[in-house]
């Protein structure tokens, strides 16, 4: 393991892995925040959350 260390230099590896990994999470984010299901942000204002609203039964 420690040859491959040779190879490339750490730092430049650990910070392209870093921001890759940074990056893939915020792809990941984005993805579920454009669905009805999983978009945290809008809440009971999604269009899902519409639907189970007008479905459930008036609060007496």
């Amino acid at each position: 393991m420690w040859r491959m260390w040779l190879i490339f230099d750490p730092r430049r590896a650990l910070v392209a892995l870093f921001i890759f990994l940074f990056v893939l999470a915020l792809i990941i984010h984005f993805i579920l925040l454009s669905t009805d299901t999983f978009n945290w942000l809008d809440g009971p204002n999604s269009a899902q959350g519409r639907a189970v609203a007008a479905a459930a039964p008036p609060v007496t």
